[in-house]
């Protein structure tokens, strides 16, 4: 049975004949009732490589989840962060055509927004457990001392992340950071953000390079 709320216009919740109505991320939609699947057609080699292309780039973003529901969150309109995220880096950071796809990581883009970034961020590895970070902190519009920084390293090796967001203002200008094992001696892609203690703005995320 199908419930009309908000009166004869308002959204459709349920079944009515051959449509459903239903709601997401507060957006009211119908859709057809599934038909019975037919056999597939073969797909082309073009499709086949979409289709691969497509789940390479859902795959590079796995790892980064924590953080990019953080850094586009503001993005998130009718579509969900992580769907943000893939639109963000899908036609820039992959090269190559299947089988042949190669990420590149210094093209990831973890976090859009218009807060102002820090300035002339430098990382030094001082040990093979502590990475530390320097920057400048020009006060400037729309800036305030205790926006957090975002922090984030990737494992290619092991296809995992760690990092933080929040913990270390704007107006330190320095953080040491312990790499948490299993990566220490692994080569990292590291990258740097920054948010409003709100979470409410963000900046454009920034990649600080490669540590081997």
């Amino acid at each position: 049975m199908a419930k009309i709320r908000k009166g004869i216009l308002g959204p459709v919740s349920g079944k009515i004949g051959p449509v459903v109505g239903a709601t997401w991320k507060s957006i009211p939609y119908l859709r057809t009732v599934p038909k019975k699947k037919k056999n597939k057609r073969e797909s082309s080699p073009a499709q086949i490589a979409t289709q691969e292309k497509l789940k390479f780039m859902n795959l590079i973003l796995v790892p980064f989840h924590e953080f990019i529901t953080v850094g586009f969150a503001n993005e998130a309109v009718e579509k969900t962060e992580i769907s943000a995220a893939f639109s963000a880096n899908y036609n820039t950071m992959i090269s190559g055509v299947y089988p042949d796809l190669e990420a590149d990581y210094s093209k990831l883009i973890l976090s859009v927004g218009k807060l102002p970034m820090i300035n002339d961020v430098k990382m030094i590895l001082e040990d093979s457990e502590i990475l530390k970070l320097t920057w400048k902190s020009d006060v400037v519009k729309k800036t305030a001392f205790n926006d957090q920084l975002m922090f984030v390293a990737y494992s290619p090796e092991l296809n995992m992340s760690f990092g933080f967001t929040g913990g270390v203002n704007r107006a330190y200008k320095e953080c040491d950071i312990k790499i948490q094992e299993p990566f220490v001696g692994k080569t990292l892609e590291v990258y740097v953000g920054m948010t409003s203690l709100n979470r409410k703005a963000v900046a454009n995320s920034m990649y600080l390079g490669r540590i081997n």
